[in-house]
């Protein structure tokens, strides 16, 4: 391992500066490690993209640990907020004998110490882990699993939305990696600043709650790109560009609960899908570039759909080769799955990659941490999957071996809890 440090980036106004009030020095002093690299483009591309996180005229920034995403709004921080570069996945099952009451106590808890964290402050009893670094645009996302609802004494209000995800002919799902009481959804730009918020919720779960599962994950970081640019996954394919955008008129009925929803906790709250996808990475490398692109229905270069254009430019499933052959293939992957062969079905996808290390046969046990947005699974995930059950190119090269489905309620005010309204209501 190289021992060279990075470059120190030189001393500016701001620097010196004294922190505004409230900001405590593990906000202040941000990133240690990437004030060089990073510090170079703060002003263009990490700029940005701290812009997007924050929602807000950003100030300016020293490093990539000064970026900040709001806890508290009408939705959870973790939804739209843009892909950051470590992510941490858990599930909790309650203890035997924890009610409604403990669970209300615990989620007290965790918002409070997910307040703090994102705001850069150090909670109680602190266990030093992420010292002298910056909130790095931490988000923690929390959600409630079908099973909670009975454990609980809350089956009069369990959504119709949660009902369990049908069986997929690619599932070869393992139980204990699926489900869960309770999930936690942890991002953030620097490793320790996520490790620690895992850290700090895992404790906190103290006797009422019990680890059921936990996956990390991990995508490009910024500042990595000379732009902000859509991120490839361990295929080498960008992946995210039909994403429904926060721009378009028929983002939020998509992808989040109503104010008029049912039920009415739910009101400003989505539904997460995720599943743990591995990716048989060595028969996939064997594939050529030009195969690899069929399958796809993109250029591996800069991600524009074969039936041309640019990355941005909209698929055409009608174009037709010189040859009289479909520009993209019948069972290629983003004619089966684009919105126009789903009657419109639409999800905002947000994931991680993750690598496990190697499974007894050399492969890598690597993949997709795939995590899915919408309003109502049955209307979003569900129907694109059936479809891709039907026959696509790419579920060849993928094993589905874990999946789970989340209520995410709203996001709280500065003196609530998330899922106040479900537990107090």
């Amino acid at each position: 391992m190289s021992t060279q440090q990075a470059p120190k980036a030189p001393e500016t106004t701001q620097d010196r500066q004294a922190p505004p009030p409230g900001v405590s020095r593990r906000r202040l002093l941000g990133t240690a490690g990437a004030a060089g690299a990073a510090g170079l483009v703060v002003g263009g591309a990490a700029g940005a993209y701290a812009a997007e996180a924050t929602r807000d005229t950003p100030r300016p920034l020293s490093s990539v640990g000064r970026a900040t995403v709001p806890f508290n709004g009408e939705h959870q921080a973790g939804i739209t907020t843009p892909l950051q570069a470590h992510g941490h996945l858990v599930a909790f099952d309650l203890a035997p004998g924890a009610n409604r009451r403990q669970a209300a106590a615990l989620l007290r808890r965790w918002s409070r110490t997910a307040r703090e964290l994102t705001e850069g402050r150090t909670p109680p009893d602190d266990t030093g882990i992420a010292l002298d670094a910056g909130p790095s645009s931490l988000t923690v996302t929390f959600g409630f699993g079908r099973s909670f609802f009975g454990k609980a004494g809350l089956k009069d209000r369990l959504p119709e939305a949660l009902a369990p995800l049908p069986d997929f002919a690619s599932d070869a799902l393992d139980a204990k990696r699926s489900n869960g009481d309770l999930w936690i959804q942890i991002g953030a730009d620097d490793g320790l600043v996520a490790f620690h918020a895992l850290r700090a919720l895992q404790r906190e779960a103290g006797g009422t709650a019990r680890l059921r599962w936990q996956m990390n994950g991990f995508n490009r970081a910024p500042g990595a790109t000379g732009h902000p640019m859509t991120v490839r996954n361990l295929m080498g394919q960008v992946d995210g560009t039909n994403n429904p955008k926060p721009q378009e008129p028929d983002f939020d009925r998509r992808i989040f609960v109503p104010g008029n929803g049912d039920p009415a906790w739910m009101a400003g709250g989505s539904y997460a899908v995720v599943r743990r996808i591995r990716m048989l990475l060595d028969s996939w490398d064997n594939l050529s570039l030009e195969r690899q692109e069929k399958v796809i229905g993109r250029r591996k270069s800069d991600g524009a759909p074969l039936s041309g254009g640019t990355e941005t430019t909209p698929v055409r499933l009608d174009k037709m080769n010189a040859d009289g052959a479909l520009a993209i293939g019948g069972a290629a992957h983003v004619r089966v799955a684009a919105p126009e062969s789903n009657q419109g079905a639409a999800m905002l996808r947000r994931p991680f990659s993750y690598h496990d290390g190697f499974r007894d046969d050399g492969a890598p046990d690597a993949g997709l941490l795939f995590i899915a947005w919408q309003a109502d699974p049955m209307k979003g995930f569900v129907p694109v999957q059936r479809k891709l059950d039907l026959g696509d190119d790419l579920s060849r090269f993928l094993r589905h071996e874990a999946s789970a489905l989340f209520a995410v309620p709203g996001g709280c005010a500065p003196d609530g809890y998330v899922g106040q309204a479900l537990l107090e209501g």
